[in-house]
């Protein structure tokens, strides 16, 4: 089923929300430089530093599956569900759950390539809907992943490593037997499940990238509608 074309109201909406998150990334990116810049030796960690900002505008990206499954934009819902949850998954079940997840050598990683990354998606898709994507746009929409996302993945890994340490040893979000409803889970497994879900789930969206951008480089297509990616 294909998006409807969005009505004035929603046009102006889907711009100020691709806009608002630009200018958002584009200050968390900001307080990363000055973390390790002018505010070097501060008493704060880096996610004390800048983790509020990381929780507004990662957590705003909700409101994304609600776009999709509401064809105000002709992302696919199913993959656009996967791609939000996932990254709230990291930020939410990982950093903010646990202490050792707050002090991962994989968060600074993870940051820089998630906001450097979500710049660029959010500015082309609110230059899109005026029509007004430069090629210079294009080519890092589809060229900056290349570095990216190994970067972004190996940052993520590395928070849920350091995550499932502390969980390991204080039961974290786990239930044991035996219970009344005769259920156990073992939130410690559940994180190891999902990172050996990167094996197989990376490749298939770097290469899936990897195709987008043969097709839009190679064809010389400068912007077509906004799509998930």
């Amino acid at each position: 089923m294909a998006a409807k074309e969005p009505s004035p109201i929603v046009k102006l909406y889907l711009i100020i929300y691709n806009a608002a998150q630009v200018l958002g990334w584009c200050y968390m990116l900001y307080q990363l430089v000055a973390y390790y810049t002018i505010d070097k030796g501060s008493e704060k960690t880096l996610w004390e530093y800048l983790g509020f900002t990381v929780i507004l505008f990662q957590n705003a990206a909700l409101l994304e599956i609600v776009h999709a499954f509401t064809r105000i934009v002709p992302s696919n819902p199913v993959i656009t569900t996967f791609q939000v949850l996932s990254r709230v998954m990291v930020v939410c079940g990982v950093i903010m759950a646990t202490p050792t997840g707050k002090v991962s050598p994989g968060l600074p990683l993870a940051i820089l390539a998630w906001s450097v990354t979500e710049i660029i998606r959010y500015a082309y898709y609110a230059l899109n809907l005026v029509d007004a994507v430069p090629k210079l746009l294009v080519f890092l929409r589809y060229t900056t992943f290349i570095i990216l996302y190994p970067t972004g993945v190996t940052g993520e890994l590395l928070c849920f490593y350091w995550a499932q340490s502390h969980v390991s040893e204080t039961k974290q979000w786990s239930i044991e037997m035996p219970n009344t409803y005769n259920f156990t889970f073992s939130y410690f497994y559940f994180l190891w499940l999902v990172m050996l879900l990167y094996i197989p789930l990376f490749p298939q969206l770097y290469l899936h990238m990897f195709a987008q951008r043969k097709k839009i480089l190679g064809s010389g297509t400068v912007a077509g509608k906004q799509k998930s990616n």
